[in-house]
């Protein structure tokens, strides 16, 4: 079909009505254009405007009425150049401008980066807080604000860091309430993927995103809450006074190749297909693998049937994961092939740096995940392959199949989108969104004051709560432990259980401070009493976590592969290690915290200090910036060869992460490059990505 018969045929759906059809043709035509190397004339790009892709005109063809609507749409968004925004994302910017408070539901291809950093540009708001689900998705909102705005804002996504005059604060959930005693007022409240605040979405985190939600919503002059696919928004006190909005205004057209139904459950076929479908698909891919035994499947599956690549870079980065990781880890080998793993045990570090490399042209082709892709990053690709339809031992639902799907596509990249189903999808449903109060939550946030009626049953579990806790820490106590920033777990049942064992056996918590020591042997005892109280939470036994922590506590001074060598008679691997430190620097710091805050409720003349401890906890034993600089994109082996070089004293007392920032700025890469002993081609490619995110414009990458 020729260029002229898609207008018509967009022309047609205008006329009877039918927008999101048009839109589809409309996207499918540029598309046809794109591929045959022609460009837009007046009747397409006169197509453009009526669908509202505004940002797709082509100004080289476009009638002065045309040139005159685009101008019309064009906003600061902190670039060099103003942006053209397309009709739904105009709209939207126009809301949030007036001051309304907005829920909104829009496609992953929607463009919501725009209209936050418009917002955050034309109205100039004091302080910004932004909550997003994962660490990588706040470094890479970070970098994406850092590089716009950094010169009038301060940029902030660790935990204790000091306010500037204009602060745009990004966090998760469980960071983020910890501002809301230092932040005195919020211009706005921004809440990325707000679904998660629903347990029906996430069980586990759920009630941290509610408290969340709850304490800085009352210091929120503004709020605007973000997600995908949601059909419908229940009334609800955590959003009363919020306007809904879903809008369905998709800027890809996704193609969908229902393969299940020639492979049924064949697995040897659907492995054959897998391997078909990239030899035919060359360009960017995302396989959705769903589970961990899956992604090592597919990993599998590759390495035996796909050739090494030549491509330097990727040859690197190999050689650089089998000297600091592990020589027999599969990664190195698959990284060779151009594919990569996402998943939510490697290091933050290492996702960052395979996203990164997803988006060079020479990097990686295809990345293999489980749903930490469609939660952590907002990368997408020219194909999507759902291999799986399960998400851990669930099958998805229709909500996560259609976050998974709409990774395919992005604006201004691929005009179309291709899907690939290997398993049967879900049946389509409306998603409807209800926030309500975790039962994990009643007693510790106020029913009353925010207006939440409660029946029964949850009245009768805030009062045994209250009799369980107030008569051992005492009303004004108890009012303490549940104010912003005092308890760090959000379990009124694990709070319960602290509280019991510490009034019950107090004599036998006396000597927590053992924790401080700098002798790992004087932790056992006390870090076997510490995981008792939380027993499902390591995912190990007993016994051999309590070893890995006293092996982790070498984590600065000894090299990953010692320390797996040190592992190796516990049958702790590369996958299990990543794990298991995860639980130390998340799980076991806050579980420590909490003792400390209730047993000093308790006995408030003899208060203990373990502060010392969380922090090593919190931190895996390294440094504290060393840690955080990880976030950044900084690997602990790099910022280990800056420290031994002398260039930055990493363990100085007081030394916060942008301290540490502002130094190895002012040495540049150029400084490091030359005076840093042994480092490689990889390890100056991580320089210079880390550059780049903290704003260096002398450093910058070819894509």
């Amino acid at each position: 079909m020729d260029a002229f018969n898609l207008c018509r045929k967009v022309n047609d759906h205008l006329n009877a009505g039918r927008e999101k059809a048009a839109r589809d043709e409309q996207i499918r035509l540029l598309a046809y254009l794109e591929a045959n190397g022609e460009k837009p004339d007046p009747l397409v790009n006169d197509l453009t405007r009526a669908v509202g892709l505004f940002p797709y005109m082509d100004m080289e063809s476009s009638s002065w009425q045309e040139r005159l609507v685009y101008e019309a749409f064009k906003v600061d968004v902190g670039e060099d150049e103003p942006v053209a925004l397309h009709i739904e994302q105009s709209r939207l910017l126009k809301r949030l401008l007036d001051g309304t408070n907005v829920a909104v539901s829009a496609p992953t291809s929607f463009g919501k980066s725009f209209v936050i950093d418009s917002f955050i540009s034309l109205s100039g708001p004091k302080n910004v807080v932004i909550i997003v689900p994962t660490i990588a998705l706040a470094d890479e909102t970070r970098r994406r604000l850092h590089r716009k705005f950094s010169r009038k804002y301060k940029i902030i996504t660790t935990s204790d860091q000091q306010l500037a005059e204009k602060n745009i604060l990004i966090f998760p959930q469980e960071r983020a309430i910890r501002y809301a005693s230092v932040l005195e007022e919020i211009d706005i409240l921004i809440v990325d993927e707000f679904y998660k605040a629903s347990a029906s979405f996430d069980k586990e985190r759920s009630p941290s995103l509610i408290r969340a939600i709850v304490e800085l919503g009352k210091i929120a002059r503004q709020r605007y809450f973000l997600a995908p696919n949601i059909s419908h928004l229940s009334e609800s006190p955590f959003t009363r006074g919020m306007e809904f909005l879903k809008v369905d205004f998709n800027t890809v057209f996704l193609q969908q190749y229902d393969v299940y139904k020639e492979i049924g459950s064949d697995q040897k076929k659907k492995a054959g297909r897998l391997k078909q479908i990239l030899r035919r698909e060359p360009g960017k891919t995302l396989i959705y693998a769903g589970t961990y035994p899956n992604i090592d499947r597919v990993s599998e599956s590759l390495i035996a049937d796909f050739p090494e690549i030549d491509r330097p870079l990727l040859d690197d980065f190999g050689g650089w994961l089998e000297e600091n990781y592990e020589p027999n880890w599969i990664l190195p080998k698959l990284i060779r092939q151009g594919t990569g793993i996402h998943n939510g045990r490697l290091h933050r570090s290492l996702t960052q740096l395979q996203v990164r490399l997803f988006e060079e042209s020479h990097g990686l082709d295809r990345l293999i995940s489980t749903s930490s892709i469609i939660e952590g990053v907002n990368t997408s690709a020219e194909t999507v392959i759902l291999w799986s339809n399960k998400n851990g031992k669930s099958k998805i639902d229709d909500f996560t199949y259609k976050n998974i799907m709409g990774r395919s596509g992005r604006m201004f990249r691929h005009f179309i989108g291709k899907v690939y189903i290997l398993e049967e999808p879900p049946a389509e449903d409306a998603t409807q969104l209800e926030l309500d109060i975790p039962d994990e939550l009643l007693g510790s946030i106020d029913v009353v004051e925010l207006g939440i009626k409660v029946d029964e049953g949850q009245r009768q579990l805030i009062d045994e709560y209250r009799e369980a806790l107030i008569p051992i820490v005492g009303e004004e106590a108890f009012r303490g432990l549940h104010s912003s920033g005092g308890l760090q777990n959000t379990s009124r049942s694990l709070t319960s259980k602290i509280a019991g064992e510490l009034s019950h056996d107090e004599k036998s918590w006396h000597g927590i401070g053992y924790l401080n020591s700098n002798n790992p042997s004087h932790w056992e005892a006390y870090l076997y009493k510490l995981i008792r109280l939380q027993p499902s939470a390591w995912g190990i036994q007993y016994s051999k976590y309590v070893q890995f922590v006293q092996v982790l506590s070498k984590n600065w001074t000894h090299t990953l592969p010692q320390l797996l060598e040190q592992l190796d008679p516990l049958d702790i691997g590369i996958h299990e290690f990543f794990e298991l430190e995860r639980n130390t620097t998340y799980r076991l710091s806050s579980l420590l915290s909490d003792v400390q805050t209730i047993y000093n409720a308790i006995n408030p003349t003899e208060p203990v200090d373990v502060s010392l401890a969380c922090s090593r906890f919190a931190h895996a034993f390294l440094p504290g910036p060393v840690f955080q600089l990880e976030e950044y994109g900084l690997p602990r082996m790099v910022s280990r060869k800056l420290f031994s070089s002398g260039l930055i004293d990493f363990e100085r007392e007081g030394l916060g992460v942008h301290e540490a920032i502002d130094k190895i700025s002012e040495i540049g890469y150029k400084g490091i490059s030359e005076s840093v002993a042994g480092l490689g081609e990889f390890d100056l490619y991580i320089l210079r990505y880390f550059f780049e995110g903290i704003g260096c414009r002398d450093v910058a990458f070819e894509t």
